[in-house]
């Protein structure tokens, strides 16, 4: 292995992305020393940082958002302060101190990372990593099932996540050192995707004696919630199916057609803004109280 590697695992959650962190951790990888424990969502455990769960979600919380937010507002709309900018990867940048060292690369996950990677990107460089990225990736519908039975909320909030993460995932990646994974093939043959993973990033021998534990982890029963159908499209298009096919290609070692996810990007980027303009402006218009006759002439409602 190469010291001084850096693997940032990229993705939405609910993507693979604990097991391929527990999965390179009995490859011989270093992952940082205080993690999240195990729950009913992941009794396998998330195999993430929890200081880095704290930093992450301090910062998106500052600016009124959290993991769950499915806008683009930070990635290009927020213009930050210096002084907070500089805070904020100073903190990285001290995290990444504290993790463990040596010649395995290290290995973090969280996936609040994709959505604030260019700060991640800068802290890991000043610490002297060499930056390299695997994107896990598994299907809309999958993922979408897998978090609603945790989480209440419209499918159409997970779907529109796995958009913009998976979207994100790529473009951030895009100039470093990354190899795409889809959950069912690292669940269908493990070894086969480590060894894409050692070439692609050029990591050297990485399996030791951690074989036999891998194989009692990475079971086929983590395989819940299977969707083989037709992907359904809450926008009118074809952009998760489309995004989906590309993605799914290169982790088939296909080529990907960076144009057509730009272009998804780009639209989604404009849609999302005009459809949060629009709902911003109308709560903006809610009155402190109705009327006694609890009706609303249209001076009132618009003020």
């Amino acid at each position: 292995m190469n010291g001084k590697d850096l693997i940032f695992i990229l993705g939405m959650g609910r993507s693979g992305t604990s097991a391929l962190a527990r999965v390179l951790s009995l490859c011989g990888c270093l992952l940082p020393a205080t993690l999240k424990d195990p729950n009913e969502a992941n009794p396998r455990g998330f195999w993430e940082p929890v200081d880095a769960l704290r930093l992450n979600d301090e910062f998106l919380f500052r600016h009124q958002a959290t993991y769950f937010d499915p806008t683009l507002r930070l990635q290009g709309e927020v213009s930050f302060a210096p002084d907070e900018t500089e805070r904020y990867i100073a903190q990285i940048c001290e995290f990444l101190r504290y993790c463990p060292q040596g010649d395995a690369p290290l290995v973090i996950k969280d996936p609040r990372i994709t959505a604030l990677f260019d700060f991640w990107l800068e802290a890991a460089r000043r610490a002297g990593y060499g930056v390299k990225v695997i994107v896990a990736l598994r299907n809309p519908s999958e993922v979408a099932a897998s978090l609603g039975a945790l989480i209440e909320a419209p499918v159409e909030l997970w779907q529109a996540s796995w958009l913009k993460y998976n979207l994100l995932a790529e473009l951030h990646s895009r100039r470093l050192p990354r190899v795409f994974v889809e959950y069912s093939n690292l669940l269908g043959d493990w070894r086969s995707q480590v060894a894409r993973i050692t070439r692609e990033l050029t990591l050297g021998e990485v399996i030791g004696d951690g074989a036999a534990e891998i194989d009692a982890f990475l079971t086929r029963d983590l395989h819940t919630k299977r969707c083989q159908g037709t992907i359904v499209e809450p926008f009118g298009n074809r952009w998760l199916s489309d995004t989906y096919t590309i993605l799914a290609g290169a982790a088939n070692d296909q080529p990907l057609d960076v144009a057509k996810l730009d272009e998804t990007l780009s639209v989604y980027r404009t849609c999302e803004r005009a459809f949060r303009t629009s709902l911003d402006a109308s709560r903006s218009k809610l009155p402190r109280r109705l009327p006694r006759d609890g009706i609303m002439t249209w001076r009132q409602e618009t003020g």
